[in-house]
């Protein structure tokens, strides 16, 4: 996983946001700081998409290369249904 600059070090500037009212009341008796806290919940969000991207990555070579280890030890699967 690439490191993150701190939510405190990052350049900051406004977005508009849609949330659901109630939700944001009732978060904000939770956090003084809204935005603070939705910046750290959006990036344990990222870095968890990007960990689960590089773990299906990792899956689909491994399955590559036992198709391949098959293939090399068996032939093209193909091969013997050819009409050519």
């Amino acid at each position: 996983m690439k490191p993150t600059v701190s939510s405190a070090q990052a350049p900051k500037r406004p977005f508009n946001l849609t949330l659901n009212e109630s939700t944001v009341e009732e978060a904000r008796r939770y956090t003084k700081n809204l935005s603070a806290t939705v910046d750290v919940l959006l990036s344990e969000f990222v870095a968890r998409e990007e960990q689960a991207r590089e773990e299906k990555l990792r899956l689909y070579a491994k399955v590559s290369e036992a198709w391949n280890d098959f293939d090399e030890l068996h032939g093209t699967f193909g091969a013997d249904h050819s009409p050519l």
